[in-house]
């Protein structure tokens, strides 16, 4: 009976390679996606996304759009945003919109190179000593609103009195009532969508007139509002603070505030409390 011979087995030592390279390979295509991940362009993606849009969506894809073909992308239309108005133009337009107020002396507008003045009797805007915005006087300003919000101009709202003089709990003197009726009057604008930037609210109380206050007359016309448009943004200038290194510990304790109480009882809040005071009981 012949010998059967014993096979040799070959072992292949480098299998190894095999599974090196396909992770080599993976490694690779990693690096490759998150580079291109770092490098995103805008219209390259957009392309990417209708692509695999158009791959995955089971709708039947609309006429004359093919495989590598990118349907339009919508362009929004501009967004035109109000420009600077021109002074006399503005001025026409609110003679036009008001001309029975104008006809009947209740407004009076005017204008030079710098400033359009449109001037209002407080009578139809306010009851006397208060600076709660009546019916009439919102609906004037809503339509003031739809003429200025065509521009873009800086508005201040200025309001003046007479000089009886009021004293209540809510107003103790002409001053707060004047800047009370402006900033109101300011507060309607800005829900009517007038950009707040633009506004402010200025009052003069009793020491702007007009007219004299001798007379009944003079005290009316002396009692007024003044929509005062610009024709150019005035930046208001900043203060100028010293740098936090320059500062010292004597400023630092000059600008400590604290509390100092008076005969009445009540407390006054001082950055110099040792300061002498015919009211403190210090």
């Amino acid at each position: 009976m012949p010998r059967r011979r014993n096979r040799e087995l070959s072992v292949n030592h480098e299998r190894w390679l095999v599974s090196y390279a396909d992770f080599i390979t993976l490694l690779f295509a990693f690096f490759v996606v998150m580079y291109s991940i770092s490098q995103v362009n805008e219209s390259k993606y957009r392309v990417l996304s209708s692509t695999l849009t158009d791959a995955f969506d089971s709708r039947p894809r609309a006429q004359g759009t093919g495989k590598g073909q990118v349907p339009p992308l919508p362009i929004p239309p501009p967004v035109a945003s109000p420009d600077k108005g021109n002074l006399p133009e503005l001025e026409q337009a609110f003679k036009n919109e008001f001309s029975g107020l104008i006809d009947e002396q209740f407004m009076q507008v005017s204008s030079n190179e710098m400033w359009l003045q449109v001037e209002l009797r407080d009578s139809i805007l306010f009851s006397s000593g208060s600076a709660e915005v009546s019916e009439t006087a919102g609906e004037i300003f809503s339509r003031v609103a739809k003429i200025i919000a065509k521009v873009n101009n800086p508005v201040q709202i200025e309001g003046f009195t007479d000089n009886v003089p009021i004293q209540t709990g809510r107003y103790p003197s002409n001053w707060e009532l004047s800047s009370a009726r402006a900033s109101a009057l300011v507060k309607w604008l800005v829900e009517d969508g007038i950009a707040p930037v633009r506004l402010a609210a200025v009052g003069y109380g009793e020491y702007q007139p007009v007219a004299s206050n001798d007379t009944e007359e003079g005290r009316t016309q002396n009692r007024r509002v003044a929509i005062m448009i610009a024709r150019d943004q005035r930046v208001r200038p900043q203060s100028v603070k010293p740098a936090a290194s320059a500062r010292t510990s004597a400023d630092a304790a000059a600008t400590t505030v604290k509390p100092v109480r008076l005969d009445d009882g009540e407390l006054l809040y001082s950055s110099d409390p040792d300061l002498p005071r015919p009211n403190s009981a210090n």
